[in-house]
């Protein structure tokens, strides 16, 4: 009997003859190639499951929209985009994707690699944080940074960097999620983005913030917008992730938010963002002398003038590989 080393039956199949010598159907239909469907998520607007794909017999992962927005011609939009975005984008720290499909009801859907792990929320609570250290977390950043990289290399911006959107997986696989949000232009440099809800963005204006994509009607997540995603100025460009990403690496350091996020409002967060500049990690958290120019690093990308941020991911790259006493 040959010896395989033991893996957590709840997260990995086995391979086995049976399955991958199973007769393929003479005739295939779509509406019965996934079975045995297991809901993982449930975001704001959409359902992530686990399933089987029953023709080459892996389990995989399967998003749809929730029923209420199903039919929204948006969404179903943004849908479609995050698949073929993160399709296009074939990189080592993006999910690569199988199909894009509708369902019986002509709803669209599509299927990705099922990667189990942790994402870098989870990671940064007190159950996780003391197993990850400087390095290793400084390392996650890392290959957030080479995906924006390789995804703004191609003209595509995130637009929801944050550790929601981060996962770890068990063999230190770092993978960005949801491009969902992707700003993509046309050849001649225009694009089809809606007009801002201004009315809308108002009203919400006193709701509390939440960690949730969207909420207060700005597309993003308010605690991780750059000023100009604040805004919903038009013009954005590659340095609005370059400030998102800052923002994960001030919680790496300080263990917190740059701006205190409990108990605050849209409208208040939105005002921090626009005209405050936060402390430095350093007033929060003990941080490492040869550490120094990683907290220089975030300050420079939480700059209100994109100007003043890094030219690009591979400058940020570059010192959190080589320049800092790691």
């Amino acid at each position: 009997m040959p010896q395989f080393p033991e893996l957590p039956e709840d997260e990995y199949d086995s391979i086995y003859l049976e399955e991958t010598d199973r007769p393929l159907p003479e005739k295939i239909f779509q509406n019965t190639k996934y079975a045995y469907f297991k809901t993982i998520a449930r975001s704001g607007k959409a359902i992530i499951s686990s399933c089987k794909d029953r023709h080459l017999g892996r389990v995989i992962c399967h998003k749809k929209l929730r029923p209420e927005v199903a039919d929204d011609p948006v969404e179903q939009m943004r849908l479609l985009r995050e698949a073929r975005v993160t399709a296009s984008l074939q990189h080592p720290n993006t999910v690569p994707i199988y199909e894009v499909g509708r369902d019986k009801k002509g709803h669209i859907y599509f299927t990705m690699k099922l990667v189990h792990g942790f994402t870098l929320r989870e990671l940064f609570d007190e159950e996780y944080r003391d197993r990850y250290d400087l390095v290793q977390l400084v390392d996650v950043a890392i290959e957030v940074a080479q995906a924006l990289r390789y995804a703004h290399s191609h003209r595509v911006i995130h637009r929801d960097i944050k550790p929601d959107n981060v996962l770890v997986g068990p063999y230190d696989e770092v993978l960005v999620l949801d491009w969902g949000l992707a700003k993509v232009w046309r050849e001649d440099n225009t694009d089809n983005e809606p007009e801002p809800d201004t009315e809308a963005i108002e009203a919400a204006s006193q709701d509390p913030v939440t960690s949730l994509t969207g909420a207060g009607k700005l597309d993003g997540t308010i605690e991780y917008m750059s000023p100009e995603q604040a805004r919903s100025d038009p013009d954005i460009d590659y340095r609005t992730d370059i400030y998102s990403l800052g923002v994960v690496l001030y919680e790496i350091l300080a263990r917190r938010l740059p701006f205190k996020s409990k108990g605050a409002t849209v409208s208040e967060m939105k005002e921090q963002i626009l005209n405050v500049m936060p402390p430095r990690p350093s007033s929060f958290a003990t941080i490492p002398a040869a550490a120094a120019p990683l907290e220089d690093l975030v300050m420079q990308c939480l700059s209100k003038d994109r100007e003043a941020r890094p030219s690009g991911c591979e400058e940020m790259i570059r010192i959190m590989q080589h320049g800092w006493g790691r």
